[in-house]
């Protein structure tokens, strides 16, 4: 996966004057810009782990904008498309937007249409790419517990109380304290409600019966 600073537009059009055009725009709006002439072109480019946005000219050859809408939805990191068309197709354009797309401008393109939908894209994007590190960083610290401390998260997590986790565990009150803090400081969990929220987003803790829990 390549590394890059500063936000990048892909642009993806068989059409070598709208390329250039778009290029300079981007440029000059403050933005990295890659450009190819088709999809296979596009796809053959690593991965970015920077914010950035894809246009694509809907009628591209071969397979066309939408068939390269699925397969980036399959194989890359969620990626806000712009699509860009020659023409208005209603069906076209549900399509496109029922699959994620970000926008759908008619040509000839409106500069200023054009880069307000770039900016809501990356906007999009960082939000994205952000929840990923997070997760990441969540994933890693589940990574650094003790079989038992990942245990103990997960009953503690589901709202037993010290107590009944000790009993489900054989262990004692003390021991799960022990593990307990152990683990909120690995997790980097600032509150209780912190690591339950942790918990939920690696999909770790388990549903307690109804009158599990004592008071």
């Amino acid at each position: 996966m390549s590394h890059t600073f500063s936000p990048i537009v892909f642009v993806v059009d068989a059409d070598p004057s709208i390329r250039n055009s778009l290029e300079r725009l981007i440029r000059n709006s403050g933005w990295q810009a890659e450009t190819f002439a088709s999809q296979q072109d596009f796809l053959a480019y690593p991965r970015t782990a920077v914010p950035s946005c894809l246009i694509v000219d809907a009628a591209l050859p071969s397979c066309g904008g939408l068939a390269l809408q699925r397969q980036i939805a399959s194989e890359r990191f969620p990626m806000p498309i712009i699509f860009l068309s020659g023409f208005r197709d209603i069906e076209m354009i549900v399509s496109a937007m029922k699959g994620g797309a970000l926008d759908f401008l008619i040509k000839p393109i409106n500069d200023e249409s054009l880069l307000s939908a770039i900016r809501t894209a990356i906007k999009r994007s960082e939000t994205v790419l952000g929840r990923e590190n997070e997760l990441h960083q969540l994933r890693a610290g589940y990574g650094s517990l003790t079989p038992r401390e990942r245990e103990v998260m997960t009953l503690v997590a589901s709202g037993l109380p010290n107590k009944q986790v000790g009993g489900e565990l054989g262990i004692s009150e003390v021991t799960v304290k022990f593990h307990r803090g152990n683990l909120m400081r690995k997790m980097r969990a600032g509150s209780f409600a912190h690591l339950v929220n942790m918990a939920s987003r690696l999909h770790v803790a388990r549903p307690v019966p109804i009158g599990a829990v004592s008071a």
